[in-house]
């Protein structure tokens, strides 16, 4: 930009600044009354350290007010029917266009929800099959419902359009056979007194309920398991089987009357009906999914697997990787392959709307390759895809929207490339704003704050000692900006690694590893070093390390898998493809394993910081011991917000009450009893040095670290957790409120401060999405600090500063997808940037000379 906001304000309608939004009085969060003015038409990107007030400011006040001003214009009854965002803590925005949001959101909790739903490709396609694809002699048209699995018209009738089926088997219901009934040997039906319930009928109706469940007739065996019967007969509570049997013959009164339920019967009715997510993910371990026989896993009735294009039916085309997909259709939208001449002759209309649905489909598919995204298929489910893959989507989607005048807010959008994909990504973002839009853009990688035409600086610090301007202009104007943490990272040289890498003390060898794109891959990690598993987007280093490494390492030390802790249903997630993979040797040298994720530390409001680390556990114990609450006899459970006996009954311990407005969002208010301190009177008697045990829930780490000096237990966490550069968040902050990287290093604190013993795997996954540079450093101090005291860390990532920090990096590729899933090199970071074929090599050189 060529020019700064003008210092006085004026009318918004004034020549002067009708190019520029403009916020006065932001308070959202820890924003401090901020005024600022933003170019529209431009690229503007926010800075500044993590929890500093840049999303506040981007999302949480400019989106919001853009949100609200648009429902003001939508019919009050549906305005209901909208999820509606708060009311910004903001005096005024002038200025301001309509906005549409692109933030780091998961994948869609079902696989249901594809690549090809989220870019409404699929609709292109099916309409293309509908209209120009080979039917069968005799077969009838078919609309472009019957092409979709998530309509009756094309759902295949047999798995209703999920590509898999589900029962239930004698082994999956019975696992342990040598088990008798009265043991639980029907592991599926529910345990407590539901469970006891079904056991006391089947002794009414006299089974053997105490032989082993092997030896019990086959015939007895399929009835308890399968049958539809529904008998209800009388249970006698505690009765032996033979004191049941006589009261049956006596015709005493029953305790009660009972209805049998099989095993498979409970476990379908439960998985299809309850509302419980526990319950659900209980009963689904009990069933067995495979491939629906009937369409082989495409999801659609016979009679729409039987119209073809180019030789493919929908299910097999959907099945590749969309830059194959586009040298398919090319010669159709040119109209020179074979099949189009022969139908221009014949059906010259049919010929048209070939042309024109396959043009449509390869310019969406080009801006999708441009953005790096070419190794998608179009039938890969969103809950498989990584934040940033899933913003990168829905931000092709707006490329070819051809909107005008729009301000597009975009939270991290570099997240997860590899910096050979962030150039197209600043391609596209250039063809947004060229189009006439402008971009606020929340971002971190310096590369694309460089190619900024204004940068917002928002700090000095975090949380409280945040939530300010450091800054605002062209970026130029940033170098002189002394209070500014982020000029250091984009104008002073950064010096190179000094230290020599470290030598492995051994090696973890995998072979035959086959998982997406992984084909029989053998690959060494070593240990007791610092390594880097690296390369571009879609190359499959998660593949490797975040899923097969993480697996088989688990199996060996005689852990379960790590349980994904996706929503939604269980068995209607995509089919992981792993196909071969063993750990060959190196497992003597490691006793544990830690997967350190950005998955959120809890869903709900009354997960925090502060339970999770286990620190709440030390803090409650030391206001149980206080005189005034052993005097009461108050235990460490009177102090916490989750238990009737302590919290405030009207909000539940929650703090603050929702407020339904009907035509306006939902206001949440402070709780009128607690006023938002969650406990009840007689708790918030208690204190302990001064303060109530709500007081010290809202201390951020940094005060309660000065606050708790001389209690060890409490200060060992508090001191880990600043550490990782979260001293700004306050011991109470809901789950809700931080961000994927706050929570992964939150996990990462948590077990930091427990006794290092060494011979330890940490595995992380990006570490440093959403941190800024400087976070960065702290991350690293910490994780080389693991390292120097025995353990192995491995990382997947793209930020060169950690990859020329490495001890050892190994690089996936050469491409994406198909193109990918080799290990192109590995070796100390100076060897990789001498490899010619490497994709990483050239940035990584780059980083090394400084």
């Amino acid at each position: 930009m060529s020019r700064r906001p003008p210092s006085r304000p004026t009318s918004p309608a004034s020549p002067s600044t009708a190019g520029f939004v403009r916020v006065r009085g932001a308070r959202e969060h820890n924003l401090k009354n901020v005024d600022v003015e933003l170019p529209r038409d431009a690229l503007v990107v926010f800075t500044g350290v993590s929890g500093s007030g840049k999303s506040s400011l981007a999302f949480g006040t400019l989106y919001a007010e853009a949100q609200r001003r648009y429902f003001e214009s939508v019919a009050p009854y549906a305005r209901r029917l909208i999820d509606q965002a708060g009311i910004p803590e903001v005096d005024a925005i002038e200025g301001l266009p309509p906005a549409v949001a692109l933030q780091q959101h998961r994948g869609a909790p079902t696989s249901r929800s594809s690549v090809g739903s989220v870019t409404t490709l699929s609709n292109s396609l099916r309409l293309l099959y509908s209209r120009a694809g080979t039917y069968p002699p005799k077969q009838p048209h078919l609309d472009s419902d019957a092409f979709s699995p998530n309509t009756p018209a094309g759902a295949c009738a047999n798995c209703h359009g999920l590509g898999r089926v589900y029962q239930v088997t004698e082994q999956s219901l019975v696992p342990d056979d040598s088990l008798t009934i009265r043991e639980r040997a029907v592991a599926a039906w529910p345990p407590a007194w539901h469970g006891q319930n079904l056991r006391d009928i089947l002794v009414t109706l006299g089974h053997d309920v105490d032989r082993p469940w092997r030896e019990l007739p086959k015939k007895d065996r399929e009835w308890i398991l399968f049958t539809d019967e529904q008998p209800t007969v009388p249970v006698y509570a505690g009765f032996t089987p033979a004191e049941t049997q006589r009261a049956l013959k006596r015709k005493e009164p029953p305790s009660y009357m009972g209805t049998f339920t099989s095993a498979r019967k409970y476990v379908l009715q439960a998985f299809a009906t309850t509302q419980s997510a526990l319950i659900k993910r209980r009963v689904s371990q009990y069933m067995v999914s495979g491939e629906c026989p009937v369409c082989h896993g495409k999801r659609l009735k016979p009679e729409s697997l039987s119209v073809t294009f180019a030789g493919l039916d929908i299910g097999e085309l959907s099945q590749l990787p969309l830059q194959r997909v586009a040298d398919l259709l090319r010669p159709y939208a040119q109209g020179t392959a074979p099949a189009a001449r022969k139908l221009s002759k014949e059906h010259p209309e049919k010929a048209l709307v070939m042309e024109r649905i396959s043009k449509d489909l390869l310019g969406r598919i080009d801006v999708l390759r441009e953005l790096g995204l070419g190794y998608l298929a179009l039938e890969r489910a969103t809950p498989t895809l990584s934040p940033g893959e899933l913003q990168r989507l829905r931000l092709a989607t707006q490329v070819r929207s051809n909107l005008f005048g729009v301000v597009y807010v975009l939270d991290e959008p570099s997240a997860g490339l590899h910096p050979a994909d962030t150039e197209s990504l600043l391609r596209a973002l250039d063809a947004l704003k060229g189009a006439g839009n402008s971009l606020f853009v929340v971002e971190h990688e310096v590369d694309v704050i460089r190619h900024a035409d204004w940068v917002v600086d928002v700090g000095p610090a975090a949380g409280e000692h945040g939530g300010e301007i450091v800054y605002s202009g062209p970026l130029d104007g940033l170098r002189a900006v002394e209070a500014s943490r982020t000029r250091h990272y984009l104008f002073a040289p950064q010096p190179s690694r000094t230290r020599p890498p470290r030598e492995p003390r051994g090696w973890l060898r995998l072979e035959g590893v086959s998982r997406n794109n992984l084909r029989a891959l053998d690959v060494d990690f070593p240990l007791g070093v610092f390594t880097t598993v690296t390369g571009i987007s879609g190359s499959g280093k998660s593949s490797l390390v975040s899923q097969v490494l993480v697996e088989l390492v688990a199996a060996h030390l005689g852990h379960a898998p790590p349980e994904d802790e996706e929503e939604g249903d269980a068995l209607e997630r995509a089919e992981v493809r792993t196909t071969g993979g063993r750990l060959v040797s190196g497992m003597e040298g490691l006793q544990r394993l830690v997967r350190v994720d950005q998955k959120p530390i809890g869903r709900t409001p009354r997960s925090n910081l502060a339970t999770y680390t286990g620190l709440f556990d030390n803090v409650r114990k030391l206001f149980a011991a206080t005189p005034a609450a052993r005097a009461r006899r108050y235990d460490a459970g009177r102090f916490s917000f989750n238990v009737p006996k302590g919290r405030c009954e009207t909000c539940e311990g929650e703090g603050f009450v929702s407020v339904e407005l009907l035509f306006l969002p939902s206001v949440y208010a402070p709780c009128p009893t607690c006023h938002g301190a969650r406990y009840n009177a007689k708790t918030l008697e208690i204190t302990y040095r001064g303060k109530t045990i709500a007081q010290v829930l809202g201390m951020t780490v940094d005060t309660a670290h000065t606050f708790f000096t001389d209690e060890p237990h409490v200060l060992r966490s508090l001191e880990v957790l600043r550490e990782v550069g979260l001293g700004y968040l306050r011991l109470g902050q809901p789950a809700t409120e931080l961000s994927g990287g706050e929570a992964q290093r939150i996990k990462l604190a948590t077990e930091l401060q427990r006794v290092q013993r060494g011979n330890t795997l940490y595995v992380l996954d990006e570490p440093t999405t959403g941190l800024h540079p400087s976070d960065v450093d702290k991350l690293m101090a910490q994780l080389d600090g693991l390292v120097a005291a025995g353990n192995t860390v491995i990382l997947v990532e793209h930020d060169m500063r950690v990859i020329a920090a490495s001890d050892w990096v190994i690089d996936m590729g050469p491409g994406a997808g198909d193109e990918g899933g080799k290990v192109v090199v590995a070796g100390t970071p100076a060897q990789v940037a001498a490899t010619p074929r490497s994709r990483t090599a050239p940035f990584l050189a780059r980083e090394l000379a400084g």
